[in-house]
């Protein structure tokens, strides 16, 4: 994924209100990490509990190692995406695999015999998808299509805690071509960019692999080869270490609006330019992209990786987050609550009154992660939940709802009966929200009033 420059902020809602808390608490760095009652640091550096110490817990800038839970291992498999049983509410999700192998944020629809659409409105950060496991080196593979439009960008992608990224994207102005990429621990290097054509162009469904091993990387369309990157060639003698992802990774794939009225020039140009909300290619107020289904094949890990275990990927050394410093374990974690963390879990509730709480550290990231390190910040959302039960905006993603369309997916497609929208919003109750809570709620509602 990729941002224009290192600091490619998105100003939208949940961004502000993301500053708001920054102010109040600051973003941990991997010089400054989380402190105690926030220990786990989000992508961005926000620190928080609950979600934030599952999926993209950034052990390098967390309050310790202990506070991120160890990445579930590797599942393969052929997952549809229709229905949509398998996908859960980030709001929702505390870290059981077992029953549950995607998150949401955002709006996923199911499409009616095609799987399901990622879609986007004008007051939304996009939909993100994200595998609830990793891969430490395999082959996936996303049966999609791209959406359209300027400054509309779709994404499939492979992204590690410690911000290691492969990269599908496409541009809504380029119908016709993909862009391929990677990144090592988070540094932009916009040199490793190379487009790809698509042949039939991007709207129609099509066959896109990532095959990541530990010596090679190459993308696939259609079963066809169309570019390889060996580990050999990506030594940087200046930081003596190769710029080669080399760490678990969740499988991600989104719709997210790079072109947004705020976000960083340089996104925007790259993105094509600002959205139009008006524009011939949304239906009935969104724009959208399809997948009909992941399929995952596991490979073995790195020769020489220490095998204690076979349930979970973990990090053993959090300054040197690299191939060397990861084992396979049979540590795995489930939270009670929201407000657990790797560091104390947490019982599950067995109230509805107990899950309620006064604790006022974010339980789940606000924004759309989708744009990896060209979106170096989040982007829209209705905010971060502090706070009570952890703030999920939906009624979950499985069941038979949410169907749209015919037989025969195109662009610009007919409505969605009824929507239901996965992702995060902010806990009702002013009383019960600390200081910085009660600041995201001013700061939203201040832009609202504008």
């Amino acid at each position: 994924m990729v941002g224009r420059t290192v600091a490619a902020a998105a100003l939208s809602v949940a961004a502000f209100a993301g500053s708001v808390v920054a102010q109040a608490k600051g973003k941990a760095t991997r010089e400054n990490h989380c402190p105690a009652d926030s220990p786990c640091a989000g992508l961005y550096g926000d620190c928080g509990i609950g979600a934030f110490c599952l999926g993209g817990c950034d052990i390098t800038m967390s309050h310790s190692i202990e506070a991120c839970v160890p990445n579930p291992i590797c599942k393969k498999g052929d997952y549809k995406m229709n229905p949509m049983d398998d996908i859960q509410d980030i709001g929702k999700y505390l870290g059981d695999n077992s029953k549950t192998n995607w998150q949401a944020q955002g709006k996923p629809i199911k499409y009616k015999e095609e799987g399901l659409l990622l879609t986007m409105s004008e007051d939304s950060s996009g939909t993100l998808l994200a595998s609830t496991f990793y891969v430490w080196y395999g082959k996936m593979c996303a049966s999609m299509t791209s959406s359209q439009g300027k400054g509309v960008v779709t994404a499939f992608i492979m992204m590690s805690d410690v911000k290691d990224e492969i990269d599908f994207e496409w541009i809504g102005t380029d119908i016709n071509t993909v862009q391929s990429n990677y990144y090592s621990q988070g540094v932009t290097d916009y040199t490793n960019t190379k487009n790809l054509t698509v042949s039939g162009g991007t709207l129609d469904f099509h066959d896109y692999c990532i095959d990541w091993s530990p010596e090679e990387l190459k993308w696939e369309i259609d079963g066809k080869e169309v570019r390889s990157v060996k580990k050999s060639e990506t030594w940087n003698s200046t930081a003596n270490h190769f710029d080669y992802p080399q760490t678990p990774s969740r499988i991600m794939i989104s719709l997210w609006p790079a072109g947004k009225a705020g976000n960083a020039k340089g996104t925007v140009d790259w993105a094509g330019g600002e959205i139009d909300w008006n524009s011939p290619y949304m239906t009935n107020g969104f724009y959208n992209a399809g997948i009909r289904d992941v399929t995952v094949e596991c490979y073995d890990p790195p020769s020489g990786a220490k095998k204690g275990g076979s349930k979970s990927y973990k990090y053993t050394d959090a300054k040197s987050p690299t191939n060397n410093t990861i084992e396979l374990s049979d540590d795995f974690v489930i939270l009670g609550s929201l407000e657990g963390t790797g560091e104390d879990p947490g019982e599950p509730s067995k109230t509805e009154s107990s899950s309620k709480s006064t604790n006022t550290a974010l339980q789940v990231p606000g924004g759309i992660i989708g744009g990896g390190a060209r979106q170096e910040a989040p982007t829209g959302a209705a905010g971060s939940s502090a706070g009570g039960s952890g703030g999920s905006s939906g009624s979950g993603a499985s069941g038979d709802g949410n169907v749209v369309g015919g037989s025969d997916f195109t662009q610009g497609l007919k409505g969605p009966e009824e929507n239901k929208s996965l992702g995060v919003s902010i806990e009702p109750g002013l009383g019960k929200m600390g200081g910085s809570g009660l600041a995201i709620v001013v700061a939203i509602l201040g832009l609202i009033a504008l």
